[in-house]
């Protein structure tokens, strides 16, 4: 059997009992740290596993072969932990496809992720639109795509959840001070102005106990350019036109 477990949003204390049991359990268990960062302590967890039990990290190509989970998965439990939601990357759909076609089972355990976290903000989540992520710039290359998919979702009057690129080999996050002067310089391109119509909710470290949630007119957007947002993960939400009960719920946060 594989179980493909989520440690949740930001710790340890986020994984659920039915996670725990798991891992007390399995025969052997591995974590995956390339899809989110993760600020919990795995040695914790492997004290509660206990039997002097082991998590070895796997790097992503490991992850994406599948080869190391693969080999015992018949005869053995496995368990991969997975910052947030097991599901959230498609990384780990293609996991569960390769493990079935081995006639592998797959059992996956829930948890929660920036999906669920989202909706601390006040926003609704059912008017969220396509997410995208603002990616690092490659030299003077900045990727235009997360623009295009904010505009379309503002004109259908959507939220846009947009996520901030990481690279944890080489410890580097986008930080929402960043995303928006990429947001801004691609408007400035594109000669459109979609910016300043919407409102932007920028969200730090969500399910922590030092979260943070800063809201701002697109008007005002450059005026938090130097705003010390701390330690990641960020995300940006580009909010179309509110519902009364989402400005009475975000008016907390200006």
């Amino acid at each position: 059997m594989l179980y493909l477990i989520g440690l949740g949003l930001y710790d340890e204390r986020d994984i659920s009992l039915k996670g725990i049991e798991i891992l007390k359990t399995a025969d052997e268990i591995y974590a995956e740290n390339y899809t989110n960062f993760y600020h919990g302590n795995l040695k914790n967890l492997e004290e509660i596993a206990g039997r002097n039990k082991h998590i070895t990290i796997l790097k992503r190509n490991e992850i994406e072969s599948g080869e190391i989970l693969y080999k015992n998965a018949l005869l053995k439990d496995i368990a991969l932990l997975v910052p947030g939601d097991p599901m959230f990357a498609t990384t780990h759909s293609s996991i569960i496809l390769d493990a079935e076609k081995r006639k592998i089972k797959v059992k996956i355990i829930h948890s929660s992720s920036i999906y669920s976290a989202i909706a601390e903000t006040g926003l609704m989540t059912y008017k969220f639109g396509r997410t995208t992520t603002i990616a690092f710039p490659y030299k003077d290359t900045i990727p235009s795509s997360p623009y295009k998919i904010f505009m379309e979702n503002f004109e259908r009057n959507l939220h846009t959840l947009m996520l901030l690129d990481i690279d944890l080999e080489n410890n580097k996050f986008l930080s929402i001070n960043r995303g928006l002067e990429i947001l801004l310089k691609l408007e400035e391109d594109a000669k459109e102005d979609i910016v300043r119509k919407a409102t932007f909710v920028c969200c730090a470290r969500l399910g922590s106990d030092d979260a943070l949630i800063k809201a701002v007119k697109g008007t005002d957007a450059e005026k938090i350019l130097n705003f010390d947002f701390g330690e990641p993960p960020h995300c940006i939400i580009a909010a179309a036109n509110l519902h009364f009960i989402e400005e009475e719920m975000l008016a907390r946060f200006y």
